[in-house]
């Protein structure tokens, strides 16, 4: 935990790298729950980022894969106003860097939807992100099929299943959809095979349909700007 100070927020927003801030606050571990807090690793910077629950750790695998985040970071920023003459004050559970250069909150809303204290300081929340040129997101759960699959393909996230030398011949064989364990049975051995085109699934080298269940025969094609570098 780092030291804590007080800047006007649209001050802070234009200096301040929350990326590489900690978290304003640690997260209780509560008994009886199925996830405690924990560390993501991020494919998108190579650094660890702390979650405070499975529906976060979800959102963190979910920006992780998007291709307009450049960093990631938990509740790096408290922000403070006042309401009705005492101060109020809520910490984004998630903040991501964009490639513009503007950042983005994510707060995880349960399944029956936010009370209205949560709602309430959500618009506040939208607001000032909005004034700042940022966005804030108030994020309902995600599809599971959706989640399912991504989390499966984060599975090989880390560099080391990259395609290298499999790359050139990826691209050729998936130039137009074919389905994959055809493609995989026919570039060598699958178990070598097979990891390279699910790490170029997730990083969006490839491209498949992920509100479909993933199988083996489910069909797999170029991304679109990959083909055109190409």
């Amino acid at each position: 935990m780092g030291c804590s100070r007080q800047v006007p927020w649209l001050e802070a927003a234009q200096d301040v790298p929350f990326e590489d801030s900690p978290a304003v606050r640690p997260f209780p571990v509560r008994p009886g729950r199925r996830v405690a807090p924990g560390w993501w690793w991020s494919s998108t910077t190579g650094r660890l980022v702390a979650y405070g629950s499975g529906v976060m750790r979800t959102e963190l695998m979910l920006l992780d894969r998007d291709p307009a985040v450049v960093a990631l970071a938990c509740r790096p920023v408290e922000l403070v106003w006042r309401e009705d003459g005492k101060a109020v004050g809520h910490a984004p559970q998630l903040m991501a860097r964009l490639q513009d250069g503007s950042g983005l909150f994510l707060d995880c809303a349960g399944r029956s939807g936010p009370s209205a204290r949560p709602a309430a300081r959500a618009r506040v929340v939208a607001a000032a992100a909005e004034a700042a040129g940022w966005s804030y997101r108030l994020a309902e759960p995600p599809d599971p099929v959706l989640v399912a699959n991504v989390r499966w393909l984060a599975g090989y996230r880390h560099p080391r299943y990259a395609a290298g030398p499999w790359m050139p011949a990826l691209l050729e064989a998936f130039g137009s959809p074919r389905p994959a364990v055809e493609t995989v049975c026919g570039l060598g051995d699958p178990i070598a095979v097979w990891p390279a085109v699910f790490h170029a699934l997730w990083s969006g080298v490839l491209r498949v349909r992920l509100d479909e269940p993933l199988h083996e025969r489910v069909v797999v094609s170029v991304a679109r700007q990959e083909a055109e570098a190409a």
